[in-house]
């Protein structure tokens, strides 16, 4: 995935922990609301902190897409990332050839001009992140005598991010 340089530290933050995770779980509400997941490829983390991905335009999911979450998965670096916001579809062929990837292919035959491809742009409210950079072993242990003394030692990072949609305040030069 492409991140672009953000604005705001939040993004950048989570920038640097989502940058080399390939594949995203979307969930969104179907007509009944039950959570229906599935993996994307995200394409972008663009300059606004909107992750992009290529979606066909028959998939029910374009129809719900008022409330939506997009998680990452890390095991290996035990980096774990849930976003909440809502998406929308975008069909402008300029913008599709940008991101396309021959990757896209066996979904999307026709290339960057299948009459079915579209981006989904979704646009994070919030975020809540967990970052254990340690080795297993080290977390191994830390957890082994977080079981034996209580509350949890030598995890790593927990944070919540809010307002991700708000414009970044730019200050003035020094």
């Amino acid at each position: 995935m492409r991140c672009e340089v953000q604005t705001k530290p939040e993004l950048r933050q989570l920038a640097a922990l989502i940058e080399n995770m390939g594949v995203a779980m979307l969930t969104t509400l179907d007509a009944e609301g039950a959570l229906v997941s599935r993996p994307m490829s995200p394409l972008e983390f663009d300059a606004h902190g909107a992750l992009w991905f290529f979606t066909d335009l028959r998939s029910s999911k374009v129809e719900h897409l008022r409330i939506v979450n997009v998680s990452f998965a890390d095991a290996e670096r035990s980096t774990y990332v849930s976003l909440s916001g809502r998406g929308e579809i975008h069909a402008e062929r300029g913008r599709v050839r940008a991101l396309w990837t021959p990757l896209a292919r066996p979904w999307f035959p026709d290339g960057p001009d299948s009459t079915d491809l579209a981006l989904l742009k979704f646009l994070p409210d919030s975020a809540d992140y967990w970052d254990a950079p340690d080795s297993k072993m080290v977390r191994l242990f830390a957890l082994a005598a977080s079981l034996l003394g209580g509350a949890p030692v030598g995890l790593g990072e927990h944070g919540h991010v809010e307002d991700l949609s708000a414009p970044a305040t730019v200050l003035p030069p020094a």
